[in-house]
């Protein structure tokens, strides 16, 4: 077996190859050219690295043999930037460019990651079913590319899955993502400041995404769209504290000291029993698990950079 992956450095993609060369399977890894972010993947003679940037995969002829294929890059994804009109639209002619990569590739499964604000604001639990209505332009773009990408697959005959991504949360997750936010602030000794955190909220941890997109690669629908979380509901504020009494229990968190953001949903949370029923996918890790994960990296990491400066 043979998987491909786009945008692999990230939290989910390197988890999504640390799971497949633990089963034994060979991993072709398309990154961007000049990424500072390669060590974020394991060493190991499975993995074969294409560079390429997004914009350019309609311009890759290296010939590859990959049996499923997972599409995870995407430009503008934080902030003011995700109402960016231009490259949102411009991510979208690239995912159709990734399934003809894939189709080139002789790959019989495509497999495109969607995003929660495709649904926009909502108060129930989301599954494919849920009426789609997004707020922002990130949102916009991500349902027109799963919609046209699975008209191209159809067109290629490729199997075509849609995996609509909750809160994730990981090791190599960006610096500016809550959970690093906090984590990272916590152990400096400084005061978190947020907004209320009234948000009932559905975390899920890198590795169980990974464990679900290579599930709905190989046992998946052809055609369906899964959303994938935990299947847990919490208020956000729960979490916080949660995680504040995992990295340092005597700290204090500024609650509502932040403004809540444009097109903020207020209920984020997925139903995942056709994603079950269908692959046999079930979350492994808790929250407080995958957090206590993520404070040791960073510890050890902090450690190891401390001694390559001479500091103690």
């Amino acid at each position: 077996m043979r998987i491909a992956l786009t945008g692999p450095t990230g939290a989910i993609g390197s988890d999504t190859i640390r799971l497949a060369i633990s089963k034994g399977y060979e991993v072709i890894a398309v990154v961007r050219p000049g990424t500072d972010r390669l060590g974020n993947l394991p060493k190991s003679d499975k993995i074969r690295i294409i560079e390429s940037d997004i914009s350019d995969y309609d311009k890759i002829d290296i010939s590859e043999k990959c049996d499923i294929f997972i599409h995870l890059a995407w430009m503008n994804t934080f902030g003011n930037q995700r109402d960016d009109v231009y490259t949102q639209t411009a991510n979208i002619q690239y995912s159709l460019d990734a399934v003809r990569l894939a189709h080139k590739w002789g790959s019989t499964s495509f497999i495109g990651v969607g995003s929660q604000a495709e649904y926009g604001i909502k108060n129930e639990k989301l599954n494919s079913s849920t009426p789609i209505d997004p707020q922002s332009g990130y949102g916009v773009a991500k349902y027109a590319a799963g919609k046209l990408c699975k008209i191209l697959c159809e067109q290629l005959g490729m199997r075509f899955n849609w995996a609509r991504i909750l809160s994730t949360y990981g090791v190599y997750d960006a610096e500016h993502t809550l959970i690093m936010y906090l984590i990272n602030t916590l152990l400096d000794g400084n005061i978190p400041e947020l907004t209320k955190c009234e948000q009932k909220w559905d975390y899920i941890y890198s590795k169980d995404v990974a464990t679900a997109l290579l599930s709905i690669g190989s046992r998946g629908k052809n055609g369906k769209t899964y959303c994938v979380g935990s299947g847990e509901c919490r208020e956000l504020k729960d979490y916080v504290i949660e995680l504040k009494n995992i990295v340092n229990p005597g700290s204090e968190i500024r609650f509502g000291a932040r403004p809540y953001y444009a097109h903020q949903p207020m209920m984020l949370s997925a139903d995942i029993s056709e994603l079950r029923e269908d692959t046999g996918f079930v979350p492994a890790y808790t929250f407080a698990k995958g957090i206590q994960e993520i404070l040791d990296h960073i510890k050890t990491s902090r450690k190891r950079d401390r001694s390559n400066t001479g500091l103690k």
